[in-house]
């Protein structure tokens, strides 16, 4: 009897040594670390098929999950089938896939976002997808199920109140950093956008490492080749559809594609959202695009700005703007309404919600602008070009300007003309100028930056590969230009009034700095000098980056737009 006593002591601290070793491996596996670290492999967002009844299922919508999908908008007439991704930050993006948008219908305001553990979190509507449709919306994950694996996806609802526990049998919800996420067809291939495959700066896998899969489960799924692998853009062939058995009678939804990439080696499927939309038929390309000379950019939040970047570019060649719009919430489609409807500008807002993806967009614009425009510019709303010859020879602007510049006529190989960067600093600024960035900045950094280019769409490398505002050309047939200072410049006012520069500090992002609070490439030309790791203003910011004094576009625009009003002067773009 006396000799139980230890055994049973030894069992007891066996037992509380084995239960502190679980619970490590618990915490360890939970995820506690702040927002801007949720970066890491979705081990639960995918699933091996060394089965044959075993695939992704992300890809594969079995009737069970499509029942419960399509329930997943609560309290809206009919089915609706939508997913749910994670994106950085703790936000939560909702897609909703309706024949009718929900915000012709049945208003923005009053949907929920319905979560394990019975909690909700506001859903903002955010916008309508353009190749897909889908109506999007946007809500933050609770506190509490932020320790909580796998994450779910949410119910979108308007009464979380009648809600019950319908959580637990919802799909994973995949994470940003592993997901196909757009797709878009051309005449010959299809062009599929997907993160964390090519996760390496410069570094790309080959393609025959990949497949695109096509359709929504494995019995239906097809499979072709991938051609290139470049970033984030994979392209590969068109499938056959008629080997996806899609019937007239099939319903909509289920005429939804969805397509993703499989990775051979590891026999997985990358969780997706993108869809596939099959080319159009009998409809060549348009040999004589409309405009000889189009702009595009990505932004966020640049009412304030898009009225005078749109009004000089306009005046000295641009035909057409194609905005990727990265989720502004200011009065940005106001404004762009009101330009279109003045009748002299021409512009085009694309919805693309994906976060940190600049050389993704312009990828896709290279693809998709292609039968519209002939010459993409490619300079953001901070930036303006002019020739230094301009303010000599020219009284008034002219829309031959900026085509001068791209020796169509001499020199028919060129297939790129790109253009030295001045960067402008607060040049005294404490906030933003009312009379616009080129009258309101004035000094600037002594050294030239890193180019902007003006890219023939038609010269474009088939892998659509672009770093930094440049792309790689078919060099077998064009070469790239690169124009000396005396010939053209751009003023870039990149370091602006503190309250308009600190705005953009945690969006910005470049090929070489994803994110700014991040401790990555300190050295990298993409940070600002004497800026650390958080928003905190320098001292003596209002007067830094100031080498050179700088008035020759600020003058020569005051003559071309600028007018005399009761009120003062006044810039074209203030009236």
């Amino acid at each position: 009897m006396p000799r139980k006593a230890p055994t049973s002591i030894f069992l007891i601290f066996l037992c509380l040594l084995l239960l502190a070793f679980y619970s490590l491996l618990l915490s360890r596996s939970a995820i506690s670390l702040s927002p801007t670290h949720l970066r890491f492999r979705p081990r639960n967002l995918t699933t091996r098929y060394d089965a044959p009844d075993s695939f992704n299922h992300i890809i594969r919508e079995d009737i069970n999950e499509l029942t419960h999908r399509t329930r997943l908008v609560t309290s809206i007439q009919g089915p609706v089938e939508s997913a749910s991704v994670l994106l950085p930050n703790w936000e939560v993006l909702v897609l909703v896939f309706h024949d009718t948008p929900l915000t012709s219908n049945l208003g923005v305001g009053g949907f929920y976002c319905f979560f394990p553990r019975n909690e909700t979190s506001p859903a903002n509507f955010s916008g309508v997808l353009p190749f897909t449709s889908a109506t999007t919306f946007k809500c933050t994950l609770p506190n509490r199920n932020r320790r909580l694996q796998p994450f779910h996806q949410p119910v979108l609802t308007r009464f979380p109140e009648r809600e019950t526990n319908v959580i637990s049998a919802a799909p994973v919800m995949p994470r940003w950093d592993f997901l196909a996420y757009e797709c878009f067809s051309t005449e010959t291939d299809v062009v599929l956008f997907v993160k964390g495959v090519n996760n390496r700066q410069g570094i790309n896998k080959s393609p025959e490492e990949f497949r695109c899969v096509f359709g929504n489960d494995i019995k239906n799924a097809v499979k072709t080749p991938v051609t290139s692998s470049k970033q984030e853009v994979f392209r590969c062939l068109h499938p056959n559809l008629m080997e996806l058995s899609i019937s007239p009678s099939t319903t909509a939804a289920a005429k939804r594609i969805k397509v993703s990439i499989e990775i051979n080696r590891e026999k997985l499927v990358v969780p997706s959202v993108a869809y596939y939309t099959p080319p159009r038929r009998h409809m060549p390309s348009n040999p004589n695009p409309t405009s000889l000379l189009c702009a595009t950019t990505m932004v966020y939040n640049v009412a304030k700005f898009l009225r005078e970047w749109v009004m000089y570019y306009s005046k000295i060649g641009v035909d057409k703007f194609i905005l990727y719009d990265n989720g502004s919430d200011d009065d940005l489609e106001r404004v762009i309404k009101e330009l279109n409807e003045e009748g002299d500008y021409n512009i085009e807002r694309i919805f693309w919600v994906w976060p940190k993806t600049q050389e993704a967009g312009f990828s896709h614009s290279a693809v998709y602008a292609k039968d519209s425009c002939t010459w993409m510019m490619y300079v953001d709303v901070d930036e303006f070009i002019f020739s230094p010859s301009w303010l000599k020879n020219s009284s008034q602007p002219s829309k031959t300007m900026l085509k001068s510049l791209l020796s169509i006529s001499s020199n028919g190989s060129i297939g790129q003309v790109s253009i030295k960067c001045n960067d402008f600093g607060p040049s005294d600024q404490k906030e933003h100028p009312a009379m616009g960035v080129i009258q309101g900045y004035n000094c600037r950094r002594q050294a030239e930056q890193r180019h902007k280019s003006i890219l023939l769409l038609e010269a474009v490398d088939h892998s659509l590969l672009n770093v930094i505002h440049h792309f790689d050309l078919n060099n077998n047939h064009y070469n790239w230009k690169e124009l000396p200072l005396d010939a053209a410049v751009i003023n870039h006012y990149k370091y602006q009034a503190w309250p308009e520069f600190m705005t953009k500090f945690r969006r910005r992002v470049s090929a070489f700095v994803a994110d700014w609070r991040t401790r990555v490439n300190p050295m990298s030309k993409d940070r600002t000098p004497g800026l650390g790791f958080q928003p905190i203003k320098p001292e003596g910011w209002e007067n830094m980056f100031c080498d050179v004094k700088d008035d020759r576009l600020k003058l020569w625009t005051k003559k071309w737009f600028g007018s005399q009003t009761p009120q003062g002067l006044k810039m074209a773009w203030q009236l």
